[in-house]
């Protein structure tokens, strides 16, 4: 009998990615939503035996959209494929009811294991392209090109999101990414979503490979640094000045080294790192951004605002690109995408 299987992520590209991924022997029906609202209508309408599903999603999210379908106890197996990969993401998820958990992106061998231990799908694990392959460089729109690199910097910022996760002991609120691409002298759009701010710090460092490189920037609010440093538990943190320095540089590492660990397994490739660099201490943003991508014509900018809010914390991280790199970023993914299964 065939199987209704409903894949529900906001991003085209990992909608492409899960079909692709998909065990060829499995008889299934594939339909798709782009938000939890429509994945609820579809399996309503019987399309959703199986619901592969996103957690952070526009309109509804997997959090919402997974306890709707438990207080309504719809007829629907679910498994998250999320970016977000933090322990209290998945101990919620289970809780709500999913069956399983799979970490962006998708593991063919792994989502074979998932299906044949809940005796859904037993047979072969073989997958090949069941839908069209992304979009190549000649023919792709600059819509196409921003879907992948949200979708790119969402599995890793929840790479990262989990290991700040385990440094702080509290959950980390993880958005969907701001993608912008603009002038060097347009930068502030960039940053669109980050309050005026008096006062901030930054950390910047710089990375590269062939053919893509680029610098990433933490940008902290100096209301927030006190918080961090307690959250982290410093000694003497009353002594505020290095130790405060000392928190960021910490934070900035972990989030940044995180982060462009997860790029490089997906781009297949490995970055070269500067030194971290505090731009400056208690200073206007604007102050902070002007001297550091002058230089580039157009720039790639992909915000991304991390929050404890248990603890009224928050902080930006900025990859900035040259324009030049999008191309190369994207026919990496692709490439990337095609090997994976």
């Amino acid at each position: 009998m065939t199987t209704q299987v409903l894949i529900c992520d906001d991003s085209g590209f990992a909608r492409r990615q899960m079909a692709r991924s998909i065990p060829d022997g499995w008889d299934v029906d594939i339909a798709f939503a782009e938000n939890g609202q429509q994945a609820i209508d579809l399996i309503r309408e019987g399309k959703g035996d199986v619901l592969f599903l996103d957690l952070n999603m526009p309109v509804m999210d997997g959090y919402e959209t997974m306890a709707y379908i438990r207080q309504n106890d719809l007829p629907c197996l679910v498994i998250v494929v999320s970016g977000d990969v933090q322990a209290q993401a998945r101990s919620k998820m289970l809780s709500l009811g999913a069956i399983d958990f799979i970490r962006k992106p998708i593991d063919n061998e792994k989502l074979s294991d998932i299906l044949n231990a809940y005796g859904i799908y037993s047979g072969d694990k073989q997958a090949s392209d069941r839908h069209a392959a992304p979009a190549s460089v000649d023919n792709l729109t600059l819509e196409d090109q921003f879907d992948a690199y949200r979708e790119m910097v969402n599995i890793a910022m929840g790479r990262a999101g989990e290991n700040l996760a385990e440094l702080f002991g509290e959950f980390i609120d993880l958005p969907i990414p701001n993608v912008n691409l603009l002038e060097s002298n347009e930068l502030s759009m960039a940053i669109a979503e980050i309050n005026s701010k008096d006062s901030v710090s930054a950390v910047s460092k710089g990375f590269v490979s062939a053919g893509v490189g680029g610098e990433a920037l933490v940008i902290f609010n100096d209301t927030n640094s006190q918080n961090i440093v307690q959250l982290l538990k410093y000694e003497n943190y009353q002594s505020s000045g290095n130790v405060e320095l000392e928190a960021l540089m910490d934070v900035s590492n972990i989030l940044i080294g995180a982060c462009l660990n997860g790029l490089s397994e997906q781009l297949n490739l490995s970055f070269s790192h500067t030194h971290p660099v505090l731009l400056g201490q208690h200073q206007g943003l604007s102050a902070l951004l002007s001297d550091n991508v002058k230089q580039w014509g157009k720039v790639m900018a992909i915000e991304i605002g991390y929050a404890i809010k248990s603890r009224n914390i928050a902080f930006d991280l900025l990859l900035l690109f040259p324009d030049a790199a999008m191309n190369e970023i994207y026919a990496r993914l692709v490439e990337t995408n095609r090997d994976v299964n």
